[in-house]
């Protein structure tokens, strides 16, 4: 197929496994997520100013 055909399609071109419900709201590397959490909290990220 080619790109203007897919673009034309009215199937969906991904398929999305089932399977993968299993994992729904389960945190998966807690470590990871940890560690990131961590790293958040030392990072001074700029603050956003809105002017109206």
């Amino acid at each position: 197929m080619k790109v203007e055909d897919l673009n034309k399609a009215k199937i969906p071109v991904v398929k999305i496994n089932k399977k993968l419900e299993e994992f729904k709201g389960k945190i998966l590397f807690p470590e990871k997520l940890e560690l990131a959490n961590k790293m958040l909290d030392k990072v001074k990220l700029p603050k956003k100013y809105f002017f109206f």
